[in-house]
C-alpha cells in the first residue's frame, strides 16, 4: 500500500490518497485536488499503476480534496469511480456544502474557487456503496462502513487485516482525534461506537500521519478524563 501524500492550494495543509495493490490491479482510496494531477499521476505511475490496471477509485467522501482528480483519472486510466449515494451530489452538483447543514456564506462562495472544482471535474459515480458492501470483487479484502458525521455520506474501508481508511472522520495532524470540522456531531460520536464495535487496528485518516486504534481511544479516554 503506497500512501500519497499531496499538498493543497494555498498551503492549507496535505490530503492523503491511499493505493493499495491487489495482485496485477490497484485500487485507489481518494484522489486529492485537482491542483496536484501531474504529481498525483506521477506517483501512480512510480507505483506501476497505468491505463487498465487502476480498477477502482474509492470515494471516502464528496470534498473537493477529495474527489479532485477522480473524473480525470476515470476519462484517462478507464476505471470507475465508487461512492456513497449521499455524497454524489457533491461531485455532480460540484457543490460540497450540498446536503450539508448551511455553513459559513463566505466559506462557501470561497471553497470552490480555492480548491478549482471546474465543470469537468464533476462526474457522477458508476458505483453506488454503503455499509456492509465489499471489495472482494476487485480482489481486496475490505468491507465498506458508514461513518457520518464529517459529512452525510462518509464511508471507511476496513480491510480483514483491521486496517481502516477513515476519510475526515478522525484526523492525525498532532495526535489522533475526531476531525475538527463536523457537519453533524452526533452522528460523528455514532460512527465512534460504530467502530468500537469493529476489529480496527491501524487508521488511516484523509489528513495527517497513520495512528493505532488503540492510541485514538486512549487519547479520548484521557480528554474525558481531563474534563472531569
Amino acid at each position: 500500500m503506497n500512501t500519497i501524500q499531496l499538498p493543497l492550494p494555498y498551503g492549507f495543509g496535505l490530503v492523503n490518497c491511499y493505493l493499495i495493490k491487489t495482485g496485477e490491479r490497484f485500487i485507489l482510496i481518494d484522489t486529492g485536488s485537482s491542483n496536484q494531477r501531474a504529481n498525483l499521476e506521477d506517483e501512480l505511475r512510480r507505483a506501476g499503476c497505468q491505463p487498465g490496471n487502476l480498477k477502482l477509485i474509492v470515494i471516502t467522501h464528496g470534498d473537493f480534496d477529495h474527489i479532485g482528480n477522480a473524473a480525470y483519472l476515470r476519462r484517462k486510466f478507464d476505471t470507475k469511480i465508487a461512492m456513497h449515494a449521499d455524497d454524489a451530489g457533491m461531485a455532480e452538483r460540484g457543490d460540497m456544502f450540498w446536503n450539508r447543514k448551511t455553513g459559513n456564506p463566505l466559506f462557501k462562495m470561497l471553497v470552490p474557487i480555492l480548491f478549482w472544482f471546474k465543470k469537468s471535474d464533476r462526474f457522477t459515480p458508476d458505483l453506488g456503496i454503503g455499509e456492509g458492501d465489499n471489495l472482494v470483487e476487485y480482489g481486496l479484502e475490505a468491507k465498506v462502513l458508514s461513518i457520518p458525521g464529517h459529512s452525510k455520506g462518509s464511508v471507511g474501508i476496513l480491510t480483514a487485516d483491521g486496517e481502516l481508511f477513515c476519510g475526515d472522520l478522525l484526523t492525525n495532524q498532532e495526535q489522533p482525534i475526531l476531525n475538527g470540522i463536523m457537519d453533524d456531531v452526533a452522528a460523528a460520536n455514532m460512527s465512534i461506537e460504530k467502530l468500537k464495535s469493529q476489529k480496527v487496528h491501524t487508521v488511516y485518516p484523509g489528513h495527517g500521519e497513520p495512528f493505532s486504534w488503540g492510541a485514538f481511544l486512549d487519547n479520548i479516554r484521557g480528554s474525558v478524563s481531563r474534563v472531569k
